[in-house]
This record gives structure tokens, C-alpha cells and sequence, in this order.
């Protein structure tokens, strides 16, 4: 029986010639990842070792996103923790505040991870990096530091799902809308701890965009990774963004998987999930009529720069509805700049949005756009739990820019035909 794409990566970093579903290995690693809620705890454990200098002080990445700028006092001395570490340690790819970013669209944009590069990061959503054709998870703290300090990490070979992904998405279906569908499908769990593989000709009419916010919401479905093929648009992407010698992986043609899931994206509507699990899908024509108090728009999903496009094609010659906050988060410092130039920044703000500097902030019940109790929100984040936002009595609805950009017009669920568009 042949290998996943998943399994040639991990097999190529163990330096074994074959590995199977349930394989305990270990592997050389290309990136080790940490941010301001999670790198403090890792240098912490680290100082508890023998091992005191990292293992490549060009393949560790820094990135404070959670809390910054810093909200309080106590993530004021998270980002200090990292920061002093970062000097002592020497680390190349420590990010700051003014050239920072939210830390998965921030290292793609880098050129930090490549195609058959495997990566781990003490962030869930380090599976964002899929879409360039790389191994990449999310791990603890403690697995992060291990990470640093050696340069290695074990793991138990994961299994596979296979998606095939035919026809073209209409207008207004993203790659957001297409993982919501995907999730809501098979469940939170229905990936749990396998690869989540996405192939067929589908994925020629996905942007680059499309991929990493599919990629991103991987482990919703509670997988290990999502990947897909490499393909012109990827190697376009890897050439314009990096300087790293990247390698192509493919699955063998008799590769085992545990399920395959045939979808047609041209039967795709857009999507929202509501509270309080990412499975809890309904298309927009069966949303009902529900008022919100705040769109969110941005985040490691969907605070890329055609994110901001859509969202500001919708809102252009428009004004946010009376009573409804809007906050938009482009993704990096780069988007940021991007937006302004491209005039988007003042197309938010003349129809009443906010924007911020990049930030994790609101998506995680951080600061900037945090929930009262009863308060709804709209959100193009990842996660709509119990809390997440703010109050425990508080209600996310995840969706596309889309529909958060046209919602943020009517003041309630809505998708751009609401507008006529």
C-alpha cells in the first residue's frame, strides 16, 4: 500500500523509506513556532534543560499576536519574556510590533514555510501552512520547547481522509464557505487526528486565499493537518514570498484512506456556522432572521488581502448599519499597507468600520471587540464556542467576509443578494 502526501513528509523527516498509518516517529523539523500566550511557557521549560541555545536560531519563529499590543501588564511581560529570549537566543524570525502580524498569514508572507517542510507550532491553527504542500500542527508548549531546543519532534503517523474537490464556486463562495460545508458535514471530530487531504481539479479554481483559510480550519474538524497538492498557483505563491529550496510530495496513486468525500463546489452556498460549534452549519437561505451587535472581520482565516477585498466591494457606497460595530484586522503589517494603498482602509471607514493593526485579539475573547452577555456577532474567525468572544452568555456566528461585510450593512445575517449583489 502506497503513502499519503502527509505520510511521504513525515516518512522524508524521519529519514525512514516508508511509514503507515499509527507509525510512532520521530522527525527532523524545519520550523518550530511560538506566540505570546503560548512561547512563554516553552522558554520556560526550556531554561529547565540541559540544552540552553536552540537547535537552529533560524528555524525558530517569535510572533506576540494574542494580546498585542499589549493589553495589560501581564502580556506586557509575556512579549518582554519573548522578546529578551529572541536577543539572548539570537533568533532571526522574531517579529515585533510594526513589523508583525497575525502568525499564520504572517510566515507564508515571509517565505518561512515551503512546500514538503515540517513544521510545528504551539498555535492550533499552525495547520494553516497545508496549503503550500507542507506537514505542519499545532503542539503544546512543552512538545514546543523539546521542538527548540533538538529540532525534533515524535509523532504518531496519521491516517487520511481524502476530499475531492470538482467545479468552481459561484460568486460569493469562498474557501471559507467550502471548510464550514466540509465541517459541518463530517463533524468536529470527524477528522479526529488524521489527515485532512484535499485534491481534484476543484482546487485549480481555489485563490492561494481560498487555501490557507481552508488549510487554517483543519483542525475544526479536529485533524491533524490539511494539505493540498502543489500546483502552479502554490509555486507562484513559494517563488514571489521565499528563497527556500522547497520539495513537491504526492500521494501514491494506491495511498490508503480511510474515507473519501466527493464535493461539488459549484453546488456550494455560502455558509455560516452558528454558536457554539463550527459543525453547526446552515446555508444562507436558511438562516432566519437574526439581529447582531458586531462584525469581525480578519483573524488567520480571513484577514488576507482578498478578504479585505470582498469585504470592502461590498461595503463600498454603503454604511454599516445604525447601532452595529465593525471592526476589520488585516492580517499583517503587509495587508495592512496593501489595503491602504489600494484605497480599501478608506472604503471601511467611510461606511463606518474601524480598522485596527493586526492583532488576534477579538477571536479569541482577547481585548479589542470582546462580547457583553446577550451581545451576537458575526465573525470571520475560526471558533464560535461557548465564550469565545467574551461572555459566556454571548453568541458567534462564523461566516465569509461576504457575509460578514454585507451583514454589517442590513444588521443581521445576511449574504450579498440581500444587497442585490
Amino acid at each position: 500500500m502506497g503513502m499519503t502526501m502527509t505520510q511521504k513528509i513525515l516518512a522524508a523527516h524521519a529519514g525512514l523509506d516508508k511509514v503507515s498509518a499509527g507509525q510512532l516517529i520521530e522527525a527532523d523539523l524545519d520550523l518550530v513556532l511560538g506566540n505570546d500566550v503560548t512561547a512563554p511557557v516553552a522558554i520556560h521549560e526550556m531554561e529547565k534543560m540541559t540544552i540552553k541555545k536552540v537547535f537552529d536560531k533560524d528555524k525558530i519563529a517569535l510572533v506576540p499576536d494574542h494580546f498585542t499590543p499589549n493589553k495589560d501588564i501581564k502580556s506586557a511581560e509575556h512579549c518582554k519574556c519573548m522578546r529578551e529570549f529572541a536577543y539572548d537566543q539570537g533568533i532571526t524570525n522574531y517579529f515585533e510590533i510594526g513589523e508583525m502580524g497575525i502568525e499564520h498569514a504572517l510566515l507564508p508572507e515571509k517565505g518561512l514555510v515551503v512546500a514538503g517542510d515540517a513544521v510545528i507550532g504551539a498555535d492550533s491553527h499552525t495547520c494553516t501552512y497545508g496549503a503550500l504542500g507542507a506537514f505542519s500542527t499545532g503542539v503544546g508548549s512543552t512538545d514546543m520547547a523539546a521542538g527548540m531546543a533538538t529540532g525534533k519532534a515524535w509523532f504518531k503517523v496519521p491516517s487520511a481522509l481524502r476530499f475531492v474537490l470538482t467545479g468552481k464556486p459561484a460568486p460569493w463562495v469562498s474557501g471559507k464557505d467550502i471548510i464550514l460545508h466540509i465541517i459541518g458535514k463530517i463533524g468536529v471530530d470527524g477528522a479526529l487526528y488524521k489527515s485532512m487531504e484535499f485534491t481534484g481539479d476543484g482546487i485549480q479554481n481555489l485563490t492561494m486565499d481560498d487555501r490557507f483559510a481552508m488549510a487554517n480550519m483543519a483542525i475544526e474538524a479536529g485533524a491533524k493537518n490539511g494539505i493540498f497538492p502543489v500546483d502552479e498557483a502554490a509555486v507562484s505563491y513559494m517563488k514571489e514570498h521565499s528563497v527556500k529550496e522547497f520539495k513537491i510530495y504526492e500521494a501514491d496513486e494506491d495511498a490508503e484512506y480511510d474515507e473519501t468525500y466527493v464535493i461539488d463546489l459549484s453546488s456550494l452556498k455560502p455558509t455560516v456556522a452558528f454558536p457554539h460549534l463550527p459543525e453547526n452549519t446552515r446555508t444562507i437561505d436558511n438562516v432566519g432572521d437574526i439581529r447582531i451587535d458586531q462584525v469581525v472581520i480578519g483573524s488567520c482565516t480571513n484577514g488576507r488581502i482578498e478578504d479585505l477585498r470582498t469585504a470592502a466591494k461590498i461595503l463600498e457606497g454603503r454604511k454599516v448599519a445604525k447601532g452595529l460595530r465593525v471592526i476589520i484586522f488585516p492580517a499583517t503589517q503587509a495587508i495592512y499597507l496593501q489595503a491602504m494603498e489600494e484605497g480599501l482602509l478608506s472604503i471601511f471607514i467611510k461606511a463606518g468600520a474601524i480598522v485596527s493593526t493586526p492583532t488576534c485579539g477579538p477571536c479569541l475573547g482577547g481585548h479589542m471587540g470582546i462580547l457583553a452577555a446577550g451581545e451576537r456577532a458575526v465573525a470571520t474567525t475560526n471558533r464560535n464556542f461557548v465564550g469565545r468572544m467574551g461572555h459566556v452568555d454571548s453568541e458567534v456566528y462564523l461566516a465569509s467576509p461576504a457575509v460578514a461585510a454585507a451583514s454589517a450593512v442590513t444588521g443581521k445575517i445576511s449574504g450579498p443578494d440581500a444587497l442585490g449583489l
